[in-house]
C-alpha cells in the first residue's frame, strides 16, 4: 500500500533558518474579526475598514491627528498628583502613580496643548485611558481648568476630548471637587463668548459625564462610544429591568437628544474645521454691530 508511505521527504527547514512573522504587523478587529495590516489600520486612523469599529487611541494620537504637522505647545506638562488622603488599596497610591507613569510615560490622565488645526488656533485637552482608567483626579481637573484659562486669555476656542471611567477613588472628595471647578471655568469661557466643543469617546462615564463632558456648546461623539454615568450592569441591577438594545451607545444618546452629532474619526479634523470656521465667521459678523451699538 505505497500510498500510505511518504516516498519523498517534505520541505525540511533547520530551526535556525526558520523565520517568524514579527509581532505588530497585523491588526484583528475585535468586532468583526477582519484582519488588516497595521499600516492600513493606522492609515484609517485606527478604525476598521470593514465595520468601522473605532479603536481607542491615546492623547498623543489625537494631537497628531488634529494639530497641523503634529506640532503643538504642551501646557502644564510636569504636573503630578499628590496623595492628600494617604490612600492604600492593594498598594499605596504614590506607588501606583509611579508605576503608571513608568508604564505609560504620562504624568496623569490628561494632556493639554495649543496649536493649529488647518490654520485655526485651538486649545485641546485630551484624556488618556491608560492612566488609571482615565480617572479624574486633582491634576486632571487643574490641567483642564488651566487650559480653559489659557483659551480665555488668548481668546481661543477650546476642545475637550473625554475618555474616562469617572472620578478617581484614591482622591475621593478632592476628585469630586474637580466637577465643580471645571464647570465653573467653562461658565467663564462661555461668558467670554468663546466656543467649547466636547468630544466624547469610548468610554465616557461617571463624574466626567456629569460635569465638563456634557457642557459643550457642541457635544459630539465618535461612533459606538459608551456614554453614561453609571454602567449598564449597575443600572440594570438597580431598576431590575432589561435595558434597551444599544443602551448608552453614542447612537442611543444622540437619538435621545444629548448629542449634536456623531463624527467618524476620519472626518473629525474636517468637521471641526468647518465648525470653527462657522463660529469664527459668526463672531466676526456680530462684532461690528456690537461696536456700533456701543458708539450710539
Amino acid at each position: 500500500m505505497s500510498w500510505f508511505k511518504r516516498v519523498e521527504k517534505g520541505i525540511v527547514t533547520p530551526t535556525e533558518e526558520k523565520k517568524e512573522t514579527p509581532d505588530g504587523l497585523w491588526h484583528k478587529c475585535p468586532e468583526c474579526k477582519t484582519v488588516a495590516t497595521m499600516a492600513e489600520h493606522k492609515r484609517l486612523l485606527y478604525t476598521c475598514g470593514n465595520c468601522n469599529h473605532h479603536e481607542r487611541i491615546d492623547a498623543a494620537e489625537y494631537f497628531e491627528l488634529l494639530f497641523d504637522g503634529g506640532l503643538f505647545t504642551e501646557l502644564d506638562a510636569d504636573m503630578h498628583s499628590a496623595d492628600p488622603l494617604h490612600f492604600v488599596d492593594t498598594k499605596a497610591y504614590p506607588q501606583r502613580l509611579t508605576a503608571t507613569e513608568k508604564v505609560t510615560g504620562l504624568t496623569d490622565a490628561v494632556r493639554t496643548g495649543h496649536g493649529q488645526l488647518n490654520g485655526l488656533e485651538l486649545v485641546v485637552a485630551a484624556m488618556d485611558f491608560r492612566f488609571i482608567g482615565g480617572s479624574m483626579g486633582s491634576v486632571v481637573g487643574e490641567k483642564i481648568a488651566r487650559a480653559i484659562d489659557y483659551a480665555r486669555q488668548h481668546r481661543l476656542p477650546f476642545l475637550m476630548i473625554s475618555r474616562s471611567g469617572g472620578a478617581r477613588m484614591m482622591e475621593a472628595g478632592f476628585s469630586l471637587m474637580q466637577m465643580a471647578k471645571t464647570s465653573a471655568k467653562l461658565a467663564l469661557l462661555s461668558e467670554a463668548g468663546l466656543p467649547y466643543i466636547s468630544l466624547l469617546t469610548d468610554p465616557t462615564t461617571g463624574g466626567v459625564t456629569a460635569s465638563f463632558a456634557m457642557l459643550g456648546d457642541f457635544n459630539i461623539a465618535e461612533p459606538g462610544a459608551l456614554i453614561g454615568f453609571a454602567g449598564p450592569r449597575v443600572i440594570k441591577e438597580t431598576i431590575g429591568k432589561d435595558l434597551p438594545k444599544g443602551f448608552q451607545s453614542a447612537e442611543f444618546v444622540l437619538e435621545h437628544g444629548f448629542l449634536d452629532f456623531i463624527v467618524d474619526r476620519k472626518e473629525l479634523k474636517a468637521r471641526l474645521t468647518n465648525l470653527l470656521t462657522m463660529l469664527r465667521s459668526t463672531e466676526v459678523a456680530v462684532k461690528p454691530s456690537t461696536k456700533s451699538a456701543q458708539q450710539v
